[in-house]
């Protein structure tokens, strides 16, 4: 969703004291527009993290303004996507991504989740500032509600939009995984076509396996007490 206003489009003669301190700059995106973005996000979050937990060299946050403007202006040129990963980067947590603090540095992937209100921006004018201003490698938007998954990957300075595999999903060159629609969501899935779990889910995938193992086990002593009740104890 865009959670920041149009481009500003500020003229030279504008008033210094507009200029924030760099490295100083909050986001400032308005609350998200339902529970079901919120979470959306949130899922993309906790699965890239978990996937890649041993990384230190990323940065992947949602719903946070990423400042650009040339003149180093809080005021000018900003936008706020709804996820996006940074790559060759330090994960840290941060205000804000401010590109003149980061090393000229914009965001390697973009998803965009689509409303009623947003997503007439998303396929168009964020679409083009992502692609003639950023440079972003990988774009993608998806529609919660209808459940519409684009994507879009920079070739020769234009999107050439990404084919669907047989299950539907899409390869993002920049996070080597694909994503695609489960249950409804926008997930992650490795080359191989494995799920990309969230800590949750794995918690969850452990205690089930656990929950196994103490059932075959009981039932291995089960089956050895009716052995010895019939036949006695075993001969050494």
């Amino acid at each position: 969703m865009s959670s920041a206003q149009d481009l500003a489009m500020i003229s030279e003669d504008a008033p210094e004291d507009v200029i924030f301190p760099p490295g100083d700059l909050y986001s400032d995106e308005p609350p998200l527009e339902t529970e079901l973005h919120l979470r959306q996000i949130l899922l993309l979050i906790q699965c890239l993290e978990w996937c890649w937990q041993e990384r230190q060299d990323f940065y992947a946050c949602g719903n946070m303004t990423v400042y650009y403007s040339p003149r180093q202006r809080k005021s000018e040129q900003f936008r706020g996507p709804d996820f996006f990963v940074v790559l060759n980067t330090e994960r840290k947590t941060r205000k804000s991504w401010v590109v003149w603090e980061e090393d000229g540095k914009y965001p390697y992937v973009i998803i965009e989740i689509l409303s009623e209100k947003t997503a007439a921006t998303d396929r168009g004018l964020k679409k083009e500032i992502y692609q003639d201003i950023w440079r972003t490698p990988d774009y993608f938007w998806f529609d919660p509600e209808s459940l519409e998954l684009k994507g879009f990957h920079l070739l020769d300075g234009r999107y050439q939009q990404l084919q669907p595999n047989e299950a539907g999903w899409l390869w993002s060159q920049q996070l080597e995984l694909y994503l695609g629609i489960q249950q409804s969501k926008l997930r992650f899935f490795n080359s191989d076509g494995q799920l990309i779990p969230t800590p949750e889910e794995v918690a969850q995938q452990a205690q089930q396996q656990r929950q196994q193992a103490e059932q075959q086990l009981a039932e291995m002593k089960a089956m050895l007490a009716r052995y010895r009740e019939r036949f006695g104890d075993l001969s050494e």
